[in-house]
């Protein structure tokens, strides 16, 4: 194991790719976990308001996550967007303090469009094109992508640290140390080169390109449609829930809501910090369990946090609850990737991941944020929660039945359960 550590961290790529997911993930991490706070409070947008602002970005999110996704996957290791992504990140300060907030108070339905064109370029649908890339380099260079991506979860529990406590300070303070780490991401993308980092055995450094019908004709794979379902029904509302209304809902908790803000900010920094261990453990856990099982794992726990907020309003116990994120995403995220490269073909690995999570998720966000914003305006958080846990539950129900085994229809890497590999060594 401890060789192992030594070979990883003499790995180029994998450093690179472990940085610039901790540089991406701090410089969103330090606005994005108080962004609905920051409508809330700041801005004085009411909750339809700020579901239209979720529900528009997330149209405009699925456009540009169909264009990084399908050129990224002509591109191959090229890094042509994984700059401009960080130039638009680099630009945050100037774009939310001196645009984007005017906007919004004076003019808000063009403040609206105005967010939704910049947003997604920077941050909403470049996650998607940081972790694809990510991804792809693993395979290509012999590391684990579990491992990398655990380092942008550190990221934003770095930020979210300290985010919680500025906000109260000044919101202004949080946009400029997000465009600063947007400068340093450019600079790595720029300057840190990975072409001479030994590829694993198999890879070139010149992998063949899918072409564009290649890449179009995803939609044509009929269990896409299926993942792409059970994502709306279940990351979705997660995700609807999870940033649109805890904040909101967390700081009032508190009889003072600067000091639920900072307690949500600590919290939320404790949270991803153990997430980004949890990134580490889920492929040891995948490799005993299966994909598919962690997968319905990952939806059950998401399932149990959301309804603990319904049912509980003390601090503490919310508090605790708020911690099964850091084992739900572990699960969730690794699990649809695995199972994209499973029975998919790999070589459209971000495409997949694109269309069939990123693009899903905003879909979904793109129906159902405006028209929670007004349940939860109509009823309150709790009885909110309660149906989005519903609707949750339900689409774990249909996953158990609708997602494919380990061992059936392989189309891509396939994967061998470390159960099975034992026996094939015995067997030997």
């Amino acid at each position: 194991m401890a060789a192992a550590k030594q070979n990883l961290f003499k790995n180029g790529a994998y450093l690179q790719s472990s940085t610039t997911l901790f540089i991406f993930f701090a410089s969103w991490g330090i606005w994005w976990s108080f962004f609905s706070t920051w409508l809330d409070k700041t801005l004085g947008l009411s909750g339809g308001e700020i579901g239209m602002i979720y529900s528009v970005n997330s149209i405009t999110s699925m456009v540009v996550l169909l264009f990084y996704g399908m050129t990224q996957d002509r591109l191959v290791l090229r890094r042509h967007l994984v700059i401009t992504a960080s130039v638009v990140m680099a630009c945050l300060a100037p774009f939310a303090i001196w645009l984007y907030e005017p906007l919004l108070k004076n003019a808000f339905v063009l403040g609206l469009i105005v967010g939704s064109i910049y947003l997604p370029f920077g941050y909403t649908a470049a996650v998607g094109l940081m972790e694809a890339f990510s991804e792809r380099l693993s395979r290509t260079y012999g590391f684990a992508y579990g491992s990398a991506r655990g380092w942008g979860s550190l990221g934003y529990a770095v930020a979210a640290l300290f985010t919680g406590f500025i906000f109260t300070v000044n919101p202004h303070i949080n946009f400029y140390i997000g465009s600063a780490l947007g400068v340093i991401s450019l600079l790595i993308q720029v300057f840190w080169k990975t072409d001479k980092v030994p590829l694993a055995p198999g890879h070139s450094d010149h992998p063949a390109a899918p072409t564009l019908h290649e890449i179009v004709s995803v939609l044509r794979f009929k269990h896409l449609w299926i993942i792409i379902g059970f994502v709306i029904f279940s990351w979705t509302f997660y995700n609807l829930y999870d940033n649109q209304m805890f904040p909101n809902f967390y700081r009032g908790l508190f009889p003072n809501e600067d000091i639920g803000l900072q307690t949500y900010g600590v919290l939320n920094s404790a949270q991803v910090f153990l997430e980004g261990f949890c990134m580490m453990l889920v492929p040891i856990l995948m490799r005993k369990v299966g994909v598919r099982n962690i997968l319905l794992l990952g939806v059950t726990v998401m399932c149990l946090r959301i309804l603990g907020s319904a049912v509980f309003t003390d601090p503490v116990i919310v508090s605790v609850v708020k911690m099964f994120h850091a084992i739900e995403v572990p699960l969730f995220v690794l699990g649809i990737f695995r199972y994209l490269t499973l029975h998919f073909p790999s070589a459209l690995s971000a495409t997949l991941y694109m269309v069939g999570f990123e693009i899903a998720a905003q879909l979904g966000s793109a129906l159902f944020s405006t028209p929670f914003g007004y349940i939860r305006d109509a009823l309150g958080f709790q009885p909110t929660f309660l149906v989005i846990s519903g609707v949750v539950a339900c689409a774990g129900l249909w996953a158990w039945f609708a997602l494919k085994k380990d061992d059936q229809d392989v189309q891509g890497d396939p994967f061998v359960r470390d159960s099975r590999r034992e026996s094939a060594k015995v067997a030997a």
